[in-house]
């Protein structure tokens, strides 16, 4: 039987709204919900009832575990209510004790950046990883390594983040990630 004990206790999703065009982001998202209930953690996330924000985090309530949500609206599992999206932002990096990025839009973008702003300027120094579906984020992949060569990102922090093609891959590299 495979080890289902995992050193975090709950990890932020930041995902799409949408479904995007792809099925397999959708499985994605049903896969990594999975795995978060089978290594017992529970799930904070921006609390969006639609797209893959809603499969995974039914997937994760479906399983039984603890689903936590900053936003306002008819989220799935616990809401709390948030000020602005700053305060909402601070709360799930607050209660999360790693990051995964699901293929997303702007706001993913902009959730992930800041956290591995956050990590660089060592205001935590939990593990964030991307879960690169299909090659989803090869591009900005390909562009963090360019910055790296440039000079404006140091080879430290380019190691901030982290990338599989599956959640199980993914969980793995982060649950042995130290920054």
């Amino acid at each position: 039987m495979e080890d289902t004990k995992s050193r975090f206790k709950r990890i932020c999703v930041f995902c799409g709204s949408n479904y995007g065009a792809k099925a397999s982001y959708k499985e994605a998202a049903i896969e990594l919900g999975k795995l978060l209930v089978e290594k017992k953690i529970d799930l904070v996330y921006g609390g969006g009832s639609g797209g893959l924000m809603g499969i995974v985090s039914q997937a994760v309530q479906d399983g039984g575990r603890h689903v936590l949500g900053f936003v306002t609206g008819s989220p799935v599992g616990e809401v709390i209510t948030v000020s602005n999206i700053h305060q909402r932002k601070a709360e799930m990096a607050r209660h999360a004790d790693a990051f995964i990025a699901l293929p997303g839009g702007y706001g993913t973008l902009e959730e992930l950046l800041e956290v591995l702003s956050w990590a660089q300027l060592n205001i935590h120094n939990k593990p964030v990883g991307l879960l690169n579906v299909d090659g989803f984020y090869n591009s900005l992949l390909s562009f963090l390594d360019k910055a790296t060569d440039e000079g404006f990102i140091s080879q430290k922090s380019r190691g901030i983040i982290v990338s599989a093609p599956t959640a199980k891959e993914l969980l793995s590299i982060l649950e042995v990630k130290l920054i």
